[in-house]
């Protein structure tokens, strides 16, 4: 039987639900996983406000979208009842939470009307507030968990005293189509550099635990020593103008380009020489996947999910969370160590083909479909 007709025996009514405004790689994730099981046969919904970035773009690609404001906490009860009857007019067999404030409501609301499969899904390696009324979201009135690192899976099993069965653990997977080595190579608006001037990229959110700061002072170090790079920054978001002003007082204002959100990232990391992902905090980065997917050098903090993926000396390079002394010297030996550096790209592209394309991301969810609803 083909792979074709083995998705159309499994069509389900399925919604996602996410109360952030923002645009980022948990975005990314929900439209994904929403477009990957529409093409699969089944019917997707998408819950979200409707000023936010994944609704506008859930709406663009064909996705059924409900708005829902998530931000009237002492509506919530109502809030909830109104969607229960929602969920029952529309026979919804499945919903997957994806923040805090949505979790809360969807969940609530998929318990009344009995939704047979409740799945909530955690992105972020940060601490959980109370955990004693955060169990039941996690554990008691949800069926499943999906997180995207084995360090977030690790600590929702020691908080919630959960089974390794209860939680599965599954980083975003990559659209191998579009992000593979060959192919086109953006152009980029750059102020007039030195030839061979290596580009140091990050395609990110703009936000303080991204680690920006950090690469500021790399590129300052380097500068120092005498080795000139500049910095690429592709994205946008609520620090930018903290982020100008510290390149500003660092003196490395002509040493980055703030270039905004693009959509060509495939086309960008073509041009780049070396990823950077500096963070503090961080699950498995899509920035990291689609970075090993292309084939491309990948310096990176050693927090949360990035050592899933960014295995230090095999498929790139580790340091320390906010020690641009040793950030530099990771983009140093990456520019200078050629055969090394060569190898791990090569290893890095094996690891995503092998475990983390978006079909393989899919299949393995809907394991988990099949397994709670057969």
């Amino acid at each position: 039987m083909t792979n074709q007709a083995l998705c159309k025996l499994h069509s389900w009514r399925i919604v996602h639900s996410e109360a952030s405004l923002g645009w980022g790689g948990q975005e990314h994730r929900i439209l994904a996983e929403l477009q990957g099981f529409q093409r699969r046969g089944s019917e997707v919904w998408l819950v979200a406000p409707e000023q936010s970035g994944v609704f506008k773009r859930a709406q663009m690609v064909g996705i059924s979208v409900k708005a829902q404001r998530f931000d009237q906490r002492l509506l919530l009860p109502l809030h909830a009842l109104r969607m229960a009857c929602w969920l029952r007019q529309q026979r919804i067999q499945i919903v997957n939470t994806h923040s805090s404030r949505d979790g809360w409501m969807l969940t609530l609301a998929s318990r009344m009307a009995r939704v047979p499969l409740v799945i909530r899904s955690r992105h972020f390696d940060v601490p959980i507030p109370n955990k004693s009324l955060s169990r039941l979201v996690y554990k008691e009135w949800t069926h499943h968990v999906i997180t995207t690192s084995s360090r977030i899976t690790e600590k929702l099993l020691a908080a919630f005293q959960m089974t390794p069965g209860d939680v599965t653990t599954l980083p975003t997977g990559v659209d191998l189509d579009r992000f593979q080595p060959e192919g086109p190579r953006a152009e980029l608006s750059l102020p007039p550099l030195p030839s061979g001037t290596p580009l140091i990229g990050m395609i990110s959110v703009i936000r303080h635990a991204k680690g920006m700061q950090i690469l500021a002072e790399a590129a300052r170090l380097l500068r120092d020593e005498g080795r000139l790079v500049h910095c690429v920054i592709v994205g946008d978001g609520p620090w930018r103008s903290h982020l100008e002003a510290v390149v500003d007082q660092l003196g490395v204002k002509d040493l980055f380009s703030l270039l905004g959100h693009r959509e060509d990232v495939p086309e960008i990391m073509r041009a780049l020489d070396v990823v950077a992902i500096p963070s503090f905090h961080e699950a498995v980065p899509q920035s990291g996947l689609q970075a090993l997917a292309i084939g491309m050098p990948v310096v990176a903090s050693d927090v949360g999910g990035i050592p899933d993926i960014i295995q230090n000396g095999i498929t790139g390079r580790l340091v320390p969370p906010k020690d641009a002394v040793a950030l530099a010297q990771a983009i140093r030996e990456t520019l200078d160590q050629r055969e090394q550096t060569q190898a791990m790209t090569k290893a890095g592209l094996e690891l995503i083909r092998r475990e983390h394309s978006l079909e393989r991301m899919l299949n393995r969810i809907e394991a988990i479909y099949r397994q709670h609803l057969g």
